[in-house]
């Protein structure tokens, strides 16, 4: 097969950039959608969270279509289906209708499993972090794209960005099922298609490995999805008289400046998702494992420790963020954004630098469950964000009453020194 893996992680990027812009880009319109409908700050967590209601069955099915049928046709069908619907949302006048149509174009977001499927059956262990990382990473930064240019290019007219957006799908769409392959090699393709049965899925799903990097990816990705759909609506509402005071005005102005304060987050997490894979890397190669309790002989232990200082360091910028926003200070709490986007970046690009190496031969079906999963944390955490009495404290209770009961989970599912894929909720036979 002539086609070079550069052009599959090109191909992969691109689709997945162009699916996650169309994901988010109800977010990035959220205060003009807000003041035409005239939404409250719970109807405005609800539309937060309605990005990933399709997300977790979604990327469950997606995972295990990628191995079934191909990452190409599988890519192709998500980006040629929600264009579609984007470009029939932008005809819509019924807020009802309108919600609907908005949720089924979400279901783009489980484009994200089908490409680290489609990467990983091109590159190998050894460049796997970095490979997943340029994936994720370039791919992610549609969602800082959308919140800070659509705003400036289409102003409060969300019909025609969403008009363009479905178009420009289905372009990409024919793309990806033209140029793309499924693997690197024929027996590569087949072994994995052979796997994708139910026993491969409920061998990953009862592992205790693949249950604490799920939570893994629930606290980084699944906060960087919720914070992508939250972060317009909490500054235009956490700091509406600091924007004011900024010199913005109206409602277009208003939406401008959260836009861009939000797209810090999105940005970060997105463009530092390939350093956080080649730390990865780097770990592995030096053999660093600073932390106590985690295995420390595995082969891929130093990635697992990698992974555990990440989610120790969104743990704590979680709570510099409530602090900020208690002390009312608009400049400390974009500060503590710049470095909170950098922790969820080591957290996305530290999870799926493992995910490959621990389930090689399932990996469809192991990114399905841990990237699909996951998202469940952007349905749940802006409705814990709206429903507290003080907007900004909503990032301290998810803090102390989530995260540190999760990364105390992962410190214990990461201390088996052989072998921890074997180890779950009973015993099964690896097929």
């Amino acid at each position: 097969m002539g086609t070079h893996k550069v052009e599959q992680l090109v191909i992969a990027t691109v689709g997945f950039f162009w699916c996650f812009l169309m994901w988010f880009s109800t977010a990035a319109f959220s205060p003009s959608i807000a003041a035409n409908y005239h939404l409250t700050i719970k109807d405005l967590g609800l539309l937060a969270s309605s990005a990933i209601w399709m997300a977790p069955v979604g990327r469950i099915i997606a995972g295990w279509c990628s191995d079934r049928f191909g990452a190409p046709r599988t890519f192709a069908a998500i980006l040629a289906g929600c264009g579609l619907m984007s470009i029939a949302s932008a005809y819509t006048t019924s807020y009802e209708l309108l919600f609907a149509e908005r949720v089924i174009v979400a279901i783009a977001g489980v484009s994200f499993v089908v490409g680290i499927q489609h990467v990983a059956q091109w590159f190998d262990s050894h460049e796997i972090g970095t490979a997943e990382g340029l994936y994720a990473g370039t791919g992610n930064v549609g969602a800082g794209v959308g919140a800070l240019l659509l705003p400036r290019i289409f102003g409060t007219n969300y019909q025609t960005a969403f008009l363009w957006l479905g178009v420009i799908a289905l372009v990409v769409a024919a793309w990806y099922l033209l140029r793309g392959a499924a693997a690197k090699t024929s027996e590569r393709r087949n072994a994995v298609r052979r796997r994708s049965d139910a026993h491969g899925t409920i061998f990953v799903w009862t592992r205790f490995i693949a249950i604490a990097l799920m939570l893994a990816y629930a606290m980084s990705f699944g906060l960087e999805i919720a914070m992508n759909a939250w972060l317009p609506g909490y500054f235009t509402r956490g700091f509406h008289d600091e924007i004011l005071a900024l010199g913005f005005t109206g409602v277009a102005g208003v939406q401008i400046a959260a836009g861009s304060f939000a797209a810090v987050e999105s940005f970060n997490a997105s463009l530092f998702r390939p350093f956080s894979g080649f730390m990865s890397d780097l770990f592995q190669r030096r053999g660093w494992t600073p932390l106590p309790f985690i295995a420390k002989e595995l082969p891929y232990a130093p990635r697992l420790h990698w992974l555990g200082i990440a989610l120790i360091l969104i743990t704590l910028a979680m709570i510099g963020l409530t602090l900020a926003g208690l002390y009312g200070s608009l400049h400390w709490s974009v500060t503590v954004l710049v470095a909170f986007g950098i922790f969820l970046s080591f957290g996305t690009g530290g999870t799926f630098a493992l995910v490959p190496l621990l389930f090689p031969d399932r990996p469809g079906i192991a990114a399905g469950f841990i990237g699909g999963v996951s998202t469940a944390g952007g349905i749940v955490y802006p409705l814990i964000f709206a429903d507290s009495a003080n907007i900004h404290m909503g990032y301290l209770f998810v803090a102390v009453y989530l995260f540190v009961p999760i990364v105390l989970f992962y410190f214990w599912a990461a201390r088996y020194e052989r072998h921890p894929e074997e180890h779950g909720l009973f015993i099964a036979q690896r097929a």
